[in-house]
């Protein structure tokens, strides 16, 4: 004697459950049922890097004192000192042609120093960093993200100073070699304005890495050839003062957009020098709160 299914009960050897749809269903009654579990894990570190990139660049272009202090105010000074004789740059140099590297070298420091230590150093005293910590963000890839969103801020800069260079009247004297040699210049300082900046917020409070930073600012805008020749300084202290990281950026980007120099060896390899050192002990003192 056979059973019958009783009415509203479903026959014997059913599966129950919501109806399977999708590649499931149509791969047929033998494949297995997909339960919709969530997966948990961290995301790749790439795209972690990505967003909170994304995320940083879009915090600094809604900022109107940090787009002041890493666009405003070189271009004014551009500006100022290329059409008024305020400063003599001795023999061989237009003020624009002198100028124009300089400038870009200050929008570099401007950028992924000062802008970048005084946001971070806040981020770390209202909590901020302290919820990335909690993260999987590694400190690793905190510091990637932030040098990543400095590079595509110091492009934009770069583009608009070269603008309004050439609307001055800047003519370049350049090699060829100098569509690499700059962006290895620029992306060399970065480095190691990044990782000195965020050494200074990972280790200070807001309200120190504020005043530190705005003083070393001001300090190696006045003594690292940006808008003052190295010449002007006794001559026991060139040497010193072309070992900053303004003073080898900006005298190297000089000599490859006015001297057509191919190669700066001796900028380049002080730039190296300062990247890793800045950036091995931000990722060794760094702390998120």
């Amino acid at each position: 004697m056979t059973s019958q299914p009783i009415a509203g009960q479903p026959p014997a050897g059913a599966t129950t459950g919501p109806p399977v749809t999708g590649p499931q269903a149509a791969a047929g009654p033998g494949a297995p049922r997909s339960t919709w579990a969530p997966a948990p894990g961290a995301a790749p570190l790439r795209r972690m890097v990505a967003a909170q990139a994304a995320q940083e660049t879009r915090q600094l272009l809604r900022n109107g004192e940090q787009l002041t202090l890493t666009l405003v105010i070189p271009l004014l000074l551009l500006a100022a000192f290329s059409l008024e004789p305020l400063i003599d740059f001795g023999v061989g140099y237009s003020r624009i042609d002198f100028l124009t590297p300089g400038v870009i070298a200050l929008a570099v420091m401007s950028t992924a120093f000062t802008s970048q230590a005084i946001a971070t150093g806040f981020e770390r005293r209202y909590g901020v960093l302290k919820r990335l910590g909690a993260s999987p963000l590694s400190r690793t890839g905190l510091i990637t993200a932030k040098t990543v969103t400095v590079i595509g801020v110091e492009l934009l800069q770069t583009i608009i100073i070269l603008l309004v260079a050439l609307a001055l009247g800047w003519s370049p004297n350049a090699s060829p070699a100098a569509v690499i040699v700059v962006p290895l210049l620029v992306l060399l300082g970065t480095a190691a304005f990044s990782g000195f900046a965020l050494l200074l917020a990972g280790t200070l409070r807001a309200e120190a890495t504020l005043a530190a930073a705005n003083l070393i600012y001001v300090v190696l805008l006045g003594i690292g050839g940006v808008v003052f020749p190295l010449t002007k300084f006794p001559r026991g202290a060139r040497p010193l003062l072309e070992l900053l990281p303004t003073g080898a950026l900006s005298t190297g980007l000089r000599d490859v957009l006015a001297n057509a120099a191919v190669f700066p060896v001796k900028d380049v390899l002080t730039l190296a020098v300062w990247a890793v050192v800045g950036v091995a002990l931000a990722a060794r003192f760094f702390r998120w709160e």
